[in-house]
C-alpha cells in the first residue's frame, strides 16, 4: 500500500516493506528521518537511532508530535503513509527543477473520466465527520485525504456490499460429515489436536485431487471428441482414424516419424 512512495522516495525495498515488521519498521523511520524528511539536527537524532531501546516508542511518539503528524502511535500504518507524504512534498521542495521538466500524462476533454467526488467539499467537517464514520464502521485504514478515504470506502461497496457481492458470498457449499477416526493419517505428531487438523488438511487436499482429476477428465474427453471422430479422407478412399487437419499438423508428423523408427527397430520395415 506504500509501493508508489516509496518508490518515489527511492527506497531500497519499496514492494517488500512490513510495516508492522518491529525492527524494519524503526530501521525506516530512522532512514526517512535521516534522508528525506531531516526535521532533527543531526545530533538531535540520538533518541530516534537508538532502535534497540525500550524507549523508542516514546521518542516515535514525541517525533510525530513534533512534526505536527494528526496520527499517533497507534494508528502506525496512518502514520506512516502521512510522514510518507510529508516527504515526497520535501522531496519535491528540494528538487523543483528536476520534477518541473517531467512531462505531465494529459488526457482529452473526453477521455477524463466524470468523477462525482471531485465536486465534494472535502473541508467540510460534516463531510470529514461522516467519512470517519464509515471508515471505523467499514474498517478502512484512515488517511489524511478525506477523498481518498472516500473513493476506498466506495470501491469496498462495489465490490463487497452489492446484492450480487453479497448473494455469491453466501452461497455456500453442503458438505457430508466425515467421522475423523475412520481415517488413518500414517504418522503421528504427538498432539491430539494437530493430529486432527493434519487429517482434516488431508481430506481437503484429497478433495482438491478429485476435483483436478475430474476437471483432466473432462478435458480429455473434449479433446477426444475432436481427434477421434471419423473423417472421410477421399483422396485416400477410405475411412480415416483422424482428421485431415491433424494429419496435417507437427504433432502428427512427428507421431508417424516415432512409429517408423520403432518399426525399423522391430525389423519390420526393410531398408530401401
Amino acid at each position: 500500500m506504500f509501493r508508489r512512495k516509496l518508490t518515489a522516495l527511492d527506497y531500497h525495498n519499496p514492494s517488500g516493506f512490513d510495516c508492522k515488521d518491529e525492527t524494519e519498521f524503526r530501521n525506516f523511520i530512522v532512514w526517512l528521518e535521516d534522508q528525506k524528511i531531516r526535521h532533527y539536527k543531526i545530533e538531535d537524532r540520538g533518541n530516534l537511532r537508538n532502535i534497540p531501546s525500550s524507549g523508542w516508542p516514546k521518542s516515535f511518539e514525541q517525533y510525530l508530535q513534533d512534526v505536527n503528524c494528526p496520527f499517533t502511535v497507534e494508528e502506525r500504518q496512518e502514520s506512516v503513509d502521512w510522514l510518507l507524504g510529508l516527504a515526497v512534498r520535501l522531496e519535491y521542495g528540494d528538487n523543483v527543477e528536476k520534477y518541473k521538466n517531467c512531462p505531465q500524462a494529459t488526457a482529452t476533454e473526453a477521455e477524463k473520466p466524470s468523477d462525482p467526488l471531485i465536486h465534494l467539499d472535502s473541508s467540510n467537517p460534516d463531510f470529514k465527520a461522516g467519512v470517519l464514520g464509515l471508515a471505523s464502521l467499514l474498517k478502512i485504514q484512515r488517511h489524511d485525504d478525506y477523498l481518498v478515504m472516500l473513493k476506498a470506502i466506495r470501491i469496498l461497496i462495489q465490490e463487497r456490499l452489492t446484492p450480487e457481492a453479497i448473494a455469491k458470498a453466501s452461497q455456500s457449499k453442503e458438505g457430508l460429515p466425515v467421522a475423523l477416526d475412520k481415517h488413518i493419517l500414517g504418522f503421528d505428531t504427538g498432539d491430539a489436536t494437530l493430529n486432527e487438523a493434519a487429517q482434516i488438511l488431508r481430506l481437503l487436499h484429497i478433495e482438491e485431487l478429485r476435483d483436478l482429476q475430474t476437471r483432466i477428465n473432462e478435458a480429455i474427453v473434449a479433446v477426444q471428441a475432436v481427434i477421434a471422430d471419423p473423417k472421410t479422407d477421399h483422396r485416400l478412399g477410405k475411412l480415416s482414424r483422424h482428421p485431415v487437419w491433424w494429419r496435417n499438423s507437427s504433432a502428427w508428423i512427428l507421431h508417424r516419424s516415432w512409429h517408423q523408427q520403432q518399426k525399423h527397430q522391430r525389423g519390420q520395415v526393410n531398408a530401401p
